[in-house]
């Protein structure tokens, strides 16, 4: 049975930093497309961040380039999204997901059938 664990989410001022961690369980991170989308209050999720082991290739939405930076850990099979420079539109629900996502379909939430349940972050002051 696969399983993605968020955590690390939490409220935070602007313009500090949180690191969330995806735990997978049932399947290796090593052979997936590993992704973090997130969903803002009356918003529709929306893509965030994404790396492919194999390639080595990192794909960001515009919004979060250059804040945000997806890494892994294939022996611990955690995925991570450092975020930095968080501002209050980054507030949402953040989900991790695995799939075999193509490069064209790498954003679409329907290249993924495997989600956590998410974990909450609040940018605040």
């Amino acid at each position: 049975q696969v399983q993605l664990v968020e955590s690390g989410g939490g409220l935070v001022q602007p313009g500090g930093s949180l690191k969330l961690a995806c735990a997978a369980s049932g399947l290796s991170i090593n052979n997936y497309v590993m992704s973090w989308f997130r969903q803002a209050p009356g918003k529709e999720r929306e893509f965030v961040a994404a790396s492919r082991w194999t390639s080595g290739n990192t794909w960001y939405a515009d919004s979060v380039k250059g804040r945000f930076t997806t890494s892994r850990d294939n022996g611990k099979n955690m995925v991570y999204l450092q975020m930095s420079s968080l501002k209050p539109e980054d507030t949402a629900v953040y989900y991790c997901a695995a799939g075999r996502a193509i490069t064209s379909t790498i954003r679409f939430e329907s290249a993924y059938s495997n989600w956590g349940q998410g974990t909450q972050v609040t940018v605040s002051s």
